[in-house]
């Protein structure tokens, strides 16, 4: 016999099982981090949504009193009346049903007098669909929203 008919042939069977496994695993975190982020921004747009409100709610509300009689207007921005802006927030909060629609929900107003601002920051836990190990155990998301009322002319 030559020394070409003694070589062993090697068998790969086995060898496109490991490469389908591993493909398959590579597609599932795939489809996890697509699931967990999409969730994740539609919150996040919630959430945007609901800062914006609170903030148009908060200066509306700030701006609103009898002080814009007795006081005057500025010509260029309403003054904004920080106790006034933070129960406009809170009220708008408790009638859009917030926290019943974002269970922990947080938040903070800021009134800046100087630029006669409402920002209003929110904060819930997010509920992601899938996990992956090694991810928050309790990540939370959050956005901001400000507004400014000014007079018409």
């Amino acid at each position: 016999m030559s020394a070409v008919s003694h070589r062993r042939v090697r068998d790969e069977t086995g060898q496109t099982t490991i490469f389908i496994v591993g493909l398959a695993i590579v597609l599932l975190m795939t489809v996890v981090m697509v699931v967990d982020a999409s969730a994740a921004y539609l919150r996040r747009q919630g959430l945007d949504n609901l800062a914006d409100g609170a903030a148009l709610a908060g200066a509306d509300a700030g701006a609103a009193g009898e002080e814009v009689y007795t006081e005057g207007v500025d010509p260029e921005r309403l003054r904004q009346f920080a106790a006034r802006a933070r129960a406009g927030v809170a009220d708008y909060l408790a009638r859009s049903d917030a926290r019943g629609r974002y269970p922990g929900l947080t938040y903070a107003v800021s009134v800046d007098s100087a630029r006669r601002t409402v920002t209003v920051s929110v904060r819930a836990p997010l509920d992601l669909p899938l996990t992956v190990p090694g991810s928050p155990a309790h990540p939370v998301i959050g956005a901001a929203g400000s507004a400014i009322v000014a007079p018409d002319r």
